[in-house]
């Protein structure tokens, strides 16, 4: 599904991790792989630290931490939000929404439009997407998309293909009406076929969470889990994504006569460092233009670590400057999404802690 829009623009970013941090290196004795094994993983897959959220801290935890540090710093103010979207696989409640639980935690308007969208890997660009369209509307002026994710407990520490790598966050991206006519192209596609290539099995209505789910096993490779506990097929996973995105950015940018010259950072999903670099190797552009430090600072929280590598590789640099790139998500879905846009000249851009 293409999309095209015009008129939008984003004018801040914000990020949010937790200040606690936990190091690879000390729980490779979690891990049936010997330590040699375990260093050599950590160098290919660009793992080091993660940050992970306080037991009991949810998603709207973050959301409501960031969302105070902008109104107390005056660079948002309540009456100005017409809408609040939260991209979140970890909701506080299986009811009611999220975002209606931050509405009233923020004291916004009642007029304010609150939605979930239940999104993971491909999550900041499915809700760009979402914001932009509410912002055809006449009334809407300002959006507030919210990437939030807290997947932790919900990783096995003996899980050497998950654990490594998964990290909690939250975002704070606002979007708003423009007056320069600049085009914003996307495309997005979905393959529900594999969509169990990653899933969390138990604690949802077809597989409720019993004493069974939580019994913990080992698998094959030698990982040991429950079945409440995330799951992943990385082979699958990381064929998928060497197979299927690269030709999307490169239909992408040949559709809309954008040469990969012209773009200034491929800023992509964060899942680590390996699939990263071979990204950018099938796409032949260099190492710099495609970030890939996401995940050994702060480790992958699904849909907030394209915001999250904004944040941390652009920063200050996006409050003069302006920048055409193509943002890329890919994963649980399976959904894969990109879009060309322009960003800078923003009110904010940096990462807090919680």
């Amino acid at each position: 599904m293409k999309f095209e829009f015009d008129n939008k623009r984003i004018t801040g970013v914000l990020t949010v991790v937790p200040h606690n941090t936990v190091k690879f290196d000390d729980e490779i004795s979690n891990y049936n792989f010997s330590e040699k094994q375990s260093k050599k993983l950590k160098l290919i897959m660009g793992y080091e630290e993660k940050r992970v959220a306080p037991k009991g801290v949810c998603s709207s935890d973050l959301c409501e931490y960031g969302m105070n540090y902008l109104f107390d710093n005056n660079l948002l103010k309540r009456e100005e939000i017409d809408a609040l979207i939260l991209v979140t696989q970890s909701p506080d409640y299986f009811m009611p929404a999220t975002s209606n639980i931050l509405h009233g935690k923020l004291g916004l308007k009642k007029e304010t439009f609150c939605i979930d969208i239940s999104q993971g890997c491909s999550g900041f660009i499915i809700g760009l997407i979402q914001a932009f369209m509410l912002l055809e509307q006449k009334n809407i002026n300002k959006v507030v998309l919210l990437n939030a994710d807290v997947l932790s407990p919900k990783v096995s520490k003996r899980d050497r293909n998950s654990n490594p790598l998964i990290g909690d966050a939250a975002s704070i991206t606002i979007v708003e009406k423009s007056n320069k006519n600049e085009k914003i192209v996307a495309d997005i596609n979905f393959d529900g076929l594999n969509a169990l290539c990653l899933n969390i099995p138990a604690g949802g209505f077809r597989m409720p969470s019993t004493m069974e789910t939580a019994i913990i096993r080992e698998d094959e490779a030698g990982n040991f889990r429950s079945l409440d506990n995330l799951v992943m097929k990385g082979d699958d996973v990381f064929n998928f994504v060497l197979n299927k995105v690269p030709e999307q950015i490169e239909n992408l940018l040949s559709s809309n006569g954008v040469t990969k010259g012209e773009i200034d950072y491929f800023l992509c999903h964060q899942p680590n460092k390996f699939m990263l670099q071979k990204l950018a190797d099938k796409l032949t552009i260099s190492y710099e233009k495609l970030p890939n430090n996401i995940v050994e600072n702060f480790g992958n929280a699904s849909g907030v670590t394209i915001p999250t590598c904004i944040s941390f590789n652009l920063n200050e640099n996006l409050l003069n400057n302006e920048y055409k790139v193509c943002l890329s998500g890919f994963g649980i879905g399976l959904t894969w999404a990109s879009m060309l846009i322009n960003i800078g000249n923003f009110d904010f851009c940096k990462i807090i802690e919680y």
